[in-house]
């Protein structure tokens, strides 16, 4: 497994965007909205989610932050799900989610954590 993105909540998506990308040598590769969501990717693989954060207090997905890791099989996704459950873990299966087989938890410290494989 290994990290494979991070997912940010920014008030200025398109600001942030142009910094990461003149200062840290991030690649754009798109943008979803109107500067709603920025994708980005380092030179290492790591993808860097620039989500606009909501200050109506009505936040909705993405939430506001998140870790995801990519695994190499669905098979994979399932079982580590199933240990997790096992172990006594509050997690629900995996479904198709965001064009990913993915399922989401709720890591101590609240942070919400993605695991998935993507075809």
């Amino acid at each position: 497994m290994r990290l494979n993105h991070i997912d940010l909540p920014v008030p200025d998506v398109a600001a942030t965007r142009d910094f990461f990308e003149t200062w840290l040598g991030f690649t754009h590769e798109r943008t979803l909205g109107r500067d709603g969501l920025a994708i980005l990717r380092d030179a290492a693989g790591l993808v860097l989610v620039l989500s606009r954060l909501r200050r109506d207090g009505a936040q909705t997905w993405p939430i506001p932050f998140h870790i995801g890791f990519h695994l190499e099989s669905p098979a994979a996704v399932s079982a580590l799900q199933a240990r997790m459950a096992a172990g006594g873990l509050a997690v629900e299966p995996p479904t198709m989610q965001h064009g990913a087989f993915a399922f989401y938890l709720t890591a101590p410290g609240d942070i919400l954590v993605e695991v998935a494989h993507r075809p």
